[in-house]
């Protein structure tokens, strides 16, 4: 077991594979976004059972529209679905719910869901579960330029912190460890922004076959690292 103080506040993933998964097994690619859903339940679950803080997950980019129809249709169907159970449990967990994203660009009963998920939860004390939803990381740095300009925000008094404040993810601290799982080695547009110091940890696992077995193994990894922040050793 990691010491509590050698792990992450934290943690963001991008939930990479179902597709191939499902592949490998001759089920359909919404198949493999299904059983993803599970895995995401369960990780999440454990995270706050280690202590954790913050967890950010990569649900749906902004990319994403591009793909075959059916299949944005199942993923908004397990948003739905999602979205739906964590309403019915709010009573009896305390895990508060932050979309972040274009939200604007979702289906409206989705919105719906979203502004009343997080209603609910915004004053739980569990584990921030963060939704990327319609998320793309330039999308959010032109989304928050443009909020500034409304705000006539001026040029001599624009620092990081005041940025940061138009962010999606304001008041929310960056991710210490960010983990992909599948074996690509990028970060597709995923929090250019917050992840300027994170850790990264990359997976041969796909995500459907990701246990907590394997994010121990991502915690260990991180446990293990020395984080300067430009500083010298």
């Amino acid at each position: 077991m990691i010491e509590k103080n050698k792990l992450p506040r934290h943690v963001a993933i991008i939930m990479d594979g179902n597709g191939r998964w499902a592949k490998e097994r001759g089920f359909s690619r919404n198949e493999g976004h299904k059983k993803g859903s599970e895995v995401v339940k369960k990780i999440t679950n454990y995270a706050e059972k280690l202590g954790i803080e913050y967890l950010t997950v990569y649900a749906f980019s902004t990319e994403n529209w591009k793909r075959p129809q059916d299949e944005v249709d199942g993923l908004m169907n397990l948003l739905r679905r999602y979205l739906k159970n964590h309403i019915k449990d709010t009573k009896k967990n305390n895990a508060k719910f932050r979309v972040i994203g274009d939200r604007i660009g979702l289906p409206q009963d989705i919105q719906n869901q979203i502004e009343e998920l997080e209603g609910l939860t915004k004053d739980k004390s569990g584990i921030c579960i963060n939704i990327a939803i319609n998320y793309g990381g330039r999308d959010e740095i032109i989304r928050a330029c443009r909020h500034m300009i409304e705000a006539r925000v001026e040029s001599n008094v624009l620092n990081e912190e005041l940025f940061e404040s138009f962010l999606d993810t304001k008041g929310i601290p960056d991710p210490d460890l960010m983990i992909r799982t599948s074996g690509e080695m990028r970060t597709s547009n995923y929090l250019p922004w917050q992840l300027a110091y994170s850790e990264f940890y990359f997976t041969p696992c796909l995500w459907p076959d990701f246990t907590t077995k394997e994010f121990d193994k991502a915690l260990e990894e991180y446990s293990n690292r020395k984080r300067r922040f430009g500083k010298s050793e």
